[in-house]
């Protein structure tokens, strides 16, 4: 179970006190959850205009640095095409897994000072996020567009002999080159279809060179075929080899376009394989980055919340909750019980549910501050 719950409550005689009763209710007797004390320090609480306003900014950094984190893993995800079981290892906070750095989430004093003031701090993180997503876009179209092109050229040396690339079947030897008056055709021809080409194909049209056709290869369905005939009778030719379904590929042999599409092949397989360290390295580091800084603005607003909804001197206490996923509803309604006498106006609303006339703009709403941090960031098209 990969979800959390990130709630905080009012400090009774002390935050500890808070804390204590959370337990006896929810783990002690009846495991409900696996809980953690959240370790928010004490930061510049500002007027109360600043907080109403920084409360929607927040909720807006919140969805966005969110999606950064997402964007970052699942890309991490394409890149990895072939291992992404080591995907997950690769997804770290701070060199840990990401369910050990929220349960023991500690502020980065370095990098989000509590001597700014919230504002700043957001603003920190806003940029922050705004560069890697910035960023992300640039290194991915970089990369896709190589591995596009290189999957293209795959493609051209694969598949059917009526489409594929011949390059790398043929050879100089197979053709009749630098002749005044003689051609040699390449022919597909279906595996069923062999005694009738061997009967046929001198006949086609005047001036095909006898016993001049030569298997050159074959795959499952067909066979490639040369033939040698005068230039003049080109056009004939195809016409009546269309006729009884034998196809005529345009090809010319030139050995420079060839050495070229190769080198051009070996460029690409070269260069992709260049970028994607680097590449995973940067994903790697970004992710932990946007990971971090997301689990900061969701201790910015139990902050902010906590402040709006309890009031001064600040005095509540952030607790982080793992739930056992078979007792959940149970556990909102222990939760219900326990805080319903700070907000009597609070009733316990699923977002899932449907309520008519009900507009859940945000999320659901409980008589405690509560934010929702799900860790499972991949959404794998199996």
């Amino acid at each position: 179970m990969t979800e959390f719950w990130l709630i905080s409550a009012p400090g009774e005689k002390t935050c500890q006190q808070t804390w204590d009763t959370l337990m006896m209710a929810t783990t002690r007797t009846n495991n409900l959850s696996t809980n953690n004390k959240f370790n928010i320090p004490d930061l510049k609480v500002g007027t109360l205009d600043v907080l109403v306003g920084l409360s929607d900014e927040l909720a807006k950094l919140d969805t966005f640095v969110e999606s950064v984190v997402k964007k970052v893993a699942q890309y991490m995800a394409d890149v990895l095409e072939d291992s992404r079981d080591k995907v997950q290892e690769n997804l770290l906070a701070n060199g840990v897994d990401l369910v050990t750095y929220i349960t023991r989430f500690h502020w980065d004093m370095a990098k989000y000072p509590i001597k700014q003031s919230l504002k700043n701090i957001s603003e920190i993180i806003s940029k922050q996020a705004t560069q890697i997503d910035n960023d992300l876009k640039a290194r991915a179209s970089a990369y896709n567009n190589l591995k596009g092109n290189l999957q293209n050229l795959e493609r051209k040396n694969a598949g059917s002999l009526l489409t594929r690339s011949l390059a790398d079947i043929v050879k100089k030897e197979d053709f009749v080159l630098d002749s005044e008056y003689l051609i040699t055709m390449l022919v597909v021809v279906p595996k069923t279809s062999y005694a009738e080409w061997q009967k046929t194909y001198e006949t086609l049209s005047e001036m095909v060179v006898p016993r001049s056709t030569k298997l050159l290869f074959e795959d499952n369905e067909s066979g490639l075929f040369s033939v040698t005939l005068f230039r003049k009778a080109i056009d004939d030719f195809k016409h009546k080899a269309r006729e009884i379904k034998f196809s005529v590929r345009d090809f010319q042999y030139n050995e420079e376009e060839m050495k070229a599409d190769k080198e051009e092949m070996t460029r690409l397989s070269t260069d992709k394989k260049k970028q994607f360290g680097p590449l995973v390295r940067w994903l790697k580091v970004n992710f932990s980055e946007a990971f971090i800084a997301w689990v900061h603005i969701k201790a910015l607003r139990v902050f902010v919340e906590s402040v709006l909804r309890y009031g001064l001197p600040v005095n509540f206490q952030a607790m982080l909750l793992q739930p056992n996923k078979k007792n959940m509803k149970k556990l909102r309604e222990v939760l219900y019980d326990l805080y319903k006498h700070l907000d009597s106006s609070a009733a316990i609303i699923d977002a899932s549910m449907d309520i008519p006339g009900l507009n859940l703009s945000q999320q659901e709403y409980y008589p405690y501050v509560y934010y929702k941090i799900d860790c499972n960031l991949l959404d794998f098209k199996v």
